[in-house]
């Protein structure tokens, strides 16, 4: 059995999580307390209880569309990868306040975040004190769950450190009613990352290498992800201003020696299989949220709610959904290669690419303008473009399936979508969607880390970082490459990926063709502010990008990132929590 079917029958309420647990697919037959809690299969519920919190569906925020797993509008539409879309900048102003930079401490998708985040680690602690209660002969599996209770929480904790920098943390024997009284300044990003990267070490040394039900978190995922967060925490930060003072070179050489000790995984031969369900828990997935849909559980199934929102719409398309999460034009350009197929690392002194024209005489005709040059392959995979062909469907390509055209443009999203006539995906609302797992780590992303690391060590691991970018590439380069709709003998771009050569491989050369990297191979997977700011690059990409869009999208007239917003503010609400001891983020009006 998998752990999508076993987290789809799961019903249990913990009192002490602080959340109840209406998301859970079957209604909850009565508080499950940690006292009433004798026997492993009641422990079990509360670990099943902490899996589904992936889920993202919780009593008084029963809209994981909002806050997001995927952190589709916290780390894309917030970056420069993509808009918000939907009706305009009214619909869901909060997000749109996100991708403007105009973000307050008000905001309730802040709050609600927070909140979810907080009810994942409340429940992984509950299950922790309940399994330490257990005996081992009667829970012979006791320290496993443990230590994937921990993963679960270092995940969370993570996730809070990212988006908000300044956070109190929950020892696990704190009481509830001691809550009110955690600072969010105790502890600098340094050290909680640091806490974070032990707890899942810690986690890693009583993990087995693989678990007999697909998706239970192995010792291999604890490794992975140990790596992200000692890379993140090598990038140290100035406490004021966010900016990288210092990048540490032991902490690089630790994320190096995880990687290598992280075995059993290969890319999968072509990049659209990313969005197939049969390779969903394939070579590539080192560490997913497992969904399904038709699963016997209320609604639709255990889907991917997080993107309910985000199916498309507009004339001829299959579905009918609301259309927010489009691609920027900005992305779109940065497909663009050269001659040898590599980046175009100027491109936004270029001309858009791929425009949408009309036809003068006849306006319901248009066509794609100035799509003589080059481009990655992986443009198409991933954006769904008017004339292209979406998918594998077949009854049209790509039409002008963006809700509000003039707001927006006219690109769509293809990753996290099986095709438009697949028999798994739904033909109704929620439109679109499918029991397609999302993916939180996966090999490609070890390849790029390991890579990043490298690079910035410098020395002899700089022609290694080459080799792995360059295998990431390869993978491009040998997909089966988006056919003309009319004429499937061709391309339906002018499609060219190259190979670095050793030649110029500098380290500044190296770390811009990484980060470039980084952003074509994971575009839209929910990583991209959160790259930036590791980086430190935050402000100048997206003042850079603001500068460049505005005459595309005019909201972006006003638009400026300034220092102190490479994390979001504390939310009010949580202030008022806290009784007044939290401490606003730098870059924010002072509570």
């Amino acid at each position: 059995m998998t752990l999508k079917n076993i987290l789809s029958t799961v019903a249990v309420c913990a009192t002490l999580c602080s959340c109840s647990d209406d998301f859970l697919t079957n209604a909850p037959q009565g508080p499950l307390s940690e006292a009433s809690i004798n026997d492993p299969k009641s422990v079990d519920l509360l670990i099943e209880g902490a899996y589904a919190t992936f889920g993202c569906r919780y009593a008084d925020s029963n809209d994981p569309h909002w806050f997001p797993v995927t952190n589709w509008s916290y780390g894309e539409v917030r970056a420069d990868n993509a808009y918000k879309g939907g009706g305009g900048e009214t619909d869901a102003w909060e997000i749109h306040d996100m991708e403007t930079a105009k973000i307050q401490p008000n905001n309730g998708f802040l709050d609600g975040k927070w909140f979810n985040v907080y009810c994942g680690i409340s429940r992984c602690n509950t299950a922790i004190r309940a399994l330490n209660r257990c005996d081992d002969a009667t829970f012979p599996t006791k320290a496993s769950r443990i230590a994937e209770m921990k993963v679960i929480r270092a995940h969370w904790y993570f996730e809070l450190v990212r988006l908000f920098n300044r956070i109190p943390y929950m020892d696990i024997d704190l009481p509830e009613t001691a809550y009110t009284t955690v600072r969010n300044d105790e502890f600098t990003r340094e050290q909680h990352l640091g806490r974070i990267a032990a707890d899942l070490l810690d986690a890693a040394s009583s993990l087995p290498e693989t678990q007999p039900e697909i998706g239970r978190i192995n010792k291999r995922v604890a490794l992975a992800y140990a790596a992200k967060v000692k890379l993140y925490q090598a990038y140290e930060q100035d406490p004021l201003t966010n900016a990288v003072v210092n990048i540490n070179k032991t902490l690089l050489k630790e994320v190096v020696e995880l990687i290598d000790q992280v075995n059993g995984y290969d890319l999968l031969d072509d990049f659209q299989k990313l969005d197939m369900l049969e390779y969903e828990n394939g070579s590539e997935s080192v560490f997913a949220v497992q969904f399904s849909k038709d699963d016997e559980s209320n609604g639709a199934g255990r889907i991917n709610w997080s993107m309910l929102l985000n199916s498309m719409t507009g004339p001829g398309c299959p579905w009918q959904g609301d259309g927010f999460f489009l691609p920027s034009q900005d992305l779109i350009n940065a497909y663009q290669t050269d001659a040898n197929g590599l980046p175009v690392f100027d491109y936004q002194t270029r001309p858009d690419y791929g425009v949408v024209k009309f036809d003068p005489d006849d306006h319901e005709k248009y066509y794609l303008d100035n799509i003589s040059g080059n481009v990655d392959p992986r443009l198409d995979f991933v954006t769904g473009r008017p004339t292209i062909r979406y998918k594998t469907y077949t009854e049209r390509p790509c039409g002008l399936w963006v809700r509000n055209r003039d707001a927006y443009g006219y690109n769509n999203t293809k990753r996290f979508w099986l095709s438009p006539e697949s028999k798994d995906a739904m033909q109704g609302w929620p439109w679109g969607a499918s029991g397609l797992n999302w993916q939180i780590i996966r090999y490609a992303d070890l390849l790029l880390y390991k890579a990043e690391a490298l690079i910035e060590l410098g020395g002899n691991g700089l022609e290694e970082a080459r080799t792995l970018i360059n295998r990431v590439r390869e993978r491009a380069m040998n997909s089966a490459y988006v056919k003309d709709f009319d004429d499937p003998s061709k391309d339906a771009a002018n499609y060219k990926i190259g190979l670095y050569p050793s030649a110029g491989w500098t380290q500044d050369y190296a770390r811009k063709a990484l980060r470039t990297e980084m952003r074509l191979e994971k575009a839209m997977e929910g990583e991209r502010f959160f790259d930036l700011v590791r980086w430190g690059i935050a402000k100048e990409t997206m003042n850079n990008y603001f500068q460049a869009e505005k005459d595309n999208r005019i909201y972006y007239q006003n638009a400026s990132f300034e220092t102190g917003e490479e994390y979001f503010p504390v939310p009010v609400a949580q202030y008022n929590f806290s009784g007044g001891i939290y401490v606003q983020n730098p870059g924010y009006p002072a509570f």
